[in-house]
């Protein structure tokens, strides 16, 4: 008896390939892409610590900038991807490849969300804050305080004023990107008396939100809604640019 061989049409072949390479893009860099008639989303997560130059040890939960960075300026450039949701949940980590990180979503001109869940601490709250509406969960927390550096520091003034610097671009960045003042956000992170061997400020969800840190209270459903708002409104405006053109 001959048994019938089914074929696979060319779609159902895209659709399987596509399904693996989501898999693929969740097992590599915790992200997916989600499709639908409001829009495509593509769902970055910046977990654990923010890997700088020095590799971190592989028991280490890490985001790592060098995946990160080509990848927002992939997506960018991607006219399949509408918008982009960024999910935190970060103790921090590299002052620098967070901070780089952050300049780059802060520069994008796609729509973008960020939802803090769990933790967006020390160089995550720019990273919270850089997306065009940033939201947090009520039970999620974000630690603020002065520039630190592991490992061997030289004791000299030049040092003190490198930290000051580096300092002065975060406040800068932070404020410029959310509705904090400079001079509130320093004082949350120069604060004494809140943290037992730091000086500093543990903030929470609500918290956050009066401070003008983080635009407003939400989970996931509140953030996709947001997301497809500004899809909407994205597609509204180029569909009158090309009506003023012709």
């Amino acid at each position: 008896m001959n048994e019938e061989t089914r074929t696979t049409s060319p779609d159902e072949e895209r659709e399987r390939q596509n399904q693996s390479e989501a898999r693929q893009r969740i097992v590599d860099f915790g992200s997916a892409v989600s499709r639908s008639a409001r829009g495509n989303i593509y769902t970055l997560t910046i977990v654990g610590q923010v890997e700088g130059h020095q590799v971190l040890p592989e028991t280490v939960k890490s985001t790592k900038y060098e995946h990160v960075m080509p990848l927002l300026a992939d997506l960018e450039q991607d006219d399949e991807i509408d918008g982009v949701l960024l999910l935190l949940n970060t103790v921090g980590g590299d002052i620098e490849a967070g901070l780089g990180i952050a300049e780059l979503i802060a520069g994008m001109r796609k729509p973008t969300v960020s939802l803090v869940l769990g933790g967006g601490h020390s160089i995550g709250v720019p990273l919270a804050v850089a997306p065009k509406v940033s939201m947090i969960v009520p039970s999620a927390s974000m630690t603020i305080h002065p520039v630190r550096m592991n490992g061997t520091v030289i004791a000299a003034p030049q040092t003190f004023q490198y930290f000051e610097r580096i300092q002065e671009r975060i406040v800068s960045f932070v404020s410029g990107n959310s509705g904090i003042s400079e001079k509130k956000f320093l004082h949350l992170m120069l604060k004494t008396g809140e943290m037992a061997a730091d000086v500093g400020s543990v903030i929470y969800g609500e918290e956050a939100v009066n401070l003008g840190l983080i635009d407003r209270i939400g989970g996931l459903g509140d953030a996709l809604d947001c997301l497809y708002g500004q899809i909407a409104q994205a597609r509204r405006d180029r569909e009158e640019a090309l009506a003023a053109a012709r």
